[in-house]
């Protein structure tokens, strides 16, 4: 059973409510409804499905497993960071990404988290970039919770963020939002359980999802950043 205190920890990590600064982005979702891809709550199951299974299961967990198990050396940290600002291929992506990060440190920093202003540094001295899902990683390891609990959290807020973007949207309802989620509490099980990859072997191959985040800044109007 898990401990008390690290229940309450996952909770507010995992609360919508803890200001991660990830509302502001739709990563692509807001361009394939405007295209109208993705229309209902069908749709948006099979996209967060297919986000989980072919970018965050591929590429976003293996560097938040990275910058967690690197802890404290900050210098590994920063080179996984650096690593996944080479893989990032497309500019909205990427820059949504650090952009995330930078928001979520900043908070982390600001209550205190252990290693937050160290890395904030760095990213100031131009040695790391603050890529989220480097940050998720260290700052969880720094809160005290273990690797899996940290991969959960991160899953479900992965989750619930792409749910509030399809609602704010208008393709889904708030028992829509509900059944997704807990529809998807066995994929994001099967995919924290298996084994990490390694760096080297981080890989994503969502191209219709990318395209749509190019898409997005020639959008007449935007809700999202991305």
């Amino acid at each position: 059973m898990i401990e008390q205190s690290a229940l309450l920890t996952a909770l507010q990590y995992g609360d919508n409510f803890f200001p991660s600064g990830s509302v502001a982005f739709s990563w692509g979702l807001e361009a394939l409804c405007a295209d109208k891809i993705t229309r209902d709550a069908p749709d948006v199951a099979r996209f967060i499905e297919g986000q989980l299974r072919h970018r965050w299961a591929k590429t976003d967990r293996v560097f938040i497993a990275a910058a967690y198990e690197a802890g404290s050396n900050l210098k590994k940290v920063a080179q996984a960071d650096r690593t996944l600002e080479a893989m990032s291929l497309a500019f909205e992506f990427r820059e949504g990404s650090k952009r995330a990060g930078k928001a979520l440190l900043n908070v982390h920093e600001k209550i205190g988290t252990a290693m937050a202003g160290a890395y904030r540094a760095l990213i100031s001295e131009g040695q790391a970039y603050g890529h989220l899902a480097i940050i998720q990683g260290l700052t969880l390891h720094h809160v005290g919770l273990d690797l899996t609990a940290a991969l959960t959290v991160i899953a479900h807020t992965t989750c619930v963020g792409f749910i509030g973007a399809a609602l704010r949207l208008g393709r889904i309802g708030h028992l829509d939002g509900q059944r997704i989620l807990t529809n998807l509490h066995s994929l994001i099980g099967e995919i924290v359980a298996g084994p990490v990859p390694g760096v080297r072997e981080a890989a994503a191959y969502a191209p219709q999802t990318e395209i749509a985040a190019m898409r997005h800044e020639t959008q007449a109007t935007r809700l999202f950043s991305n």
